[in-house]
């Protein structure tokens, strides 16, 4: 089903899975996408698990995100900071309008870094996060608690948009907060790759 949830205004997609061992997956598309983006994957990647996939709420020209930057890599770190906790909220709204647990994010680009804001300023949001060509969010990150909270972060080695050592310093930051990160970093570039989803995959098996 498609509906515009009326607490915060997101559009969305939310489909039911038929396996409850699954945890459900919070689905965030990279800048130009929507909220029919991630889908096939997540269907792929976690057969049977319910599927929550919002679309964000600002533009960037006609594209769009889930906040604002002001240049390539450089966020609006004030917008990034309310717009996490705009969607932290629709994150609890959606989970008591469709009974979800907490649910694994999995984003790319643009939406692996609000995934990583979520952690860093509302980790009780997520019950994990798989973040695919993620970067630090915040100059000087906050403090969090992610104890054994489980994170996959997939870099390209190509990547002309995120540079492996911003990579590093986000597995570095999440580790160092208590996240059981797993970080494999991949001959490729900025888009996904068979190698991503396999990992991916298996990761979420594993959970």
């Amino acid at each position: 089903m498609t509906e515009t949830n009326t607490v915060t205004g997101f559009i969305h997609v939310f489909e039911p899975g038929g396996d409850p061992v699954r945890k459900p997956l919070l689905l965030l598309h990279g800048t130009g996408g929507d909220e029919r983006d991630l889908l096939a994957l997540g269907r792929s990647v976690a057969p049977g698990a319910s599927l929550l996939s919002p679309r964000g709420k600002v533009l960037e020209g006609a594209a769009p995100r889930f906040f604002r930057r002001l240049a390539e890599g450089v966020f609006d770190e004030a917008d990034l900071s309310r717009r996490t906790h705009e969607l932290a909220d629709f994150i609890e709204a959606a989970r008591s309008r469709y009974g979800l647990p907490a649910p694994i994010a999995v984003g790319f680009s643009n939406g692996a870094n609000i995934a990583a804001s979520l952690l860093l300023l509302r980790p009780e949001a997520l019950a994990g996060a798989a973040l695919l060509r993620a970067m630090p969010p915040f100059r000087d990150p906050p403090t969090a608690d992610l104890s054994d909270k489980p994170v996959l972060l997939l870099s390209g080695l190509l990547d002309p948009i995120v540079p492996a050592a911003d990579s590093e310093r986000l597995a570095a930051l999440l580790a160092s907060e208590g996240a059981a990160v797993e970080h494999r970093s991949l001959p490729s570039g900025h888009g996904l790759s068979h190698t991503d989803l396999s990992l991916l995959t298996g990761w979420l098996s594993r959970l």
